[in-house]
């Protein structure tokens, strides 16, 4: 029962789905096949899904252990800096990109070269969303956090020291310290 719940808040980006249709359909309108042996894209492509799903489950069970009651994904109780989330702030966006890459693998398709920029470039406007809606639910935390910890993978921007706060580049500006904990808003993964 726990878990059946656990996966009922488990988001899927929409630009994660639209990718992959997009992808199904573009395959079969226009085949392009990745080079090589097609069991060497099966094998690859199932390792990606089982590593992206991993990370998936790891952030959803990481984001439940720190939730008293009901766990709802969208209106997180605390800010959640451990497990995935102390490698990355959004790691279940990082686990569907690895997903939907691996999808594309096991199918060998040429098309997820496309897809999964596309798809990632559009979740990235999510990201930058739900990073204001964070800052203003955690205020000088949620700042302090995303100065130590890559947005994604360890991929982190690189700023010069006038570059300001840790939001300088989702061109934000916020109060430092502000807290409204009874907004409700973009989902936060």
């Amino acid at each position: 029962m726990g878990l059946v719940r656990l996966l009922q808040n488990v988001p899927v980006p929409p630009a994660q789905a639209v990718g992959l249709v997009a992808g199904v359909a573009l395959e079969r309108l226009r085949p392009a096949r990745l080079p090589g042996p097609s069991p060497l894209h099966r094998a690859t492509g199932l390792a990606l899904v089982a590593m992206g799903c991993t990370v998936i489950l790891m952030a959803l069970t990481e984001r439940r252990r720190r939730t008293d009651g009901a766990f709802e994904m969208e209106r997180p109780q605390s800010l959640v800096t451990t497990g995935p989330y102390a490698f990355s702030r959004h790691p279940m966006y990082a686990g569907w990109w690895l997903a939907h890459l691996g999808l594309g693998m096991t199918r060998g398709s040429a098309w997820i070269f496309a897809t999964v920029p596309l798809a990632a470039l559009a979740d990235h406007r999510g990201v930058l969303s739900e990073e204001r809606e964070l800052v203003r639910m955690f205020g000088r935390e949620y700042e302090e956090y995303a100065e130590r910890t890559p947005r994604y993978l360890f991929v982190r921007a690189h700023r010069s020291p006038s570059a300001g706060s840790a939001f300088a580049d989702a061109g934000t500006k916020t109060a430092p310290g502000r807290r409204d904990s009874g907004v409700s808003g973009p989902r936060i993964r």
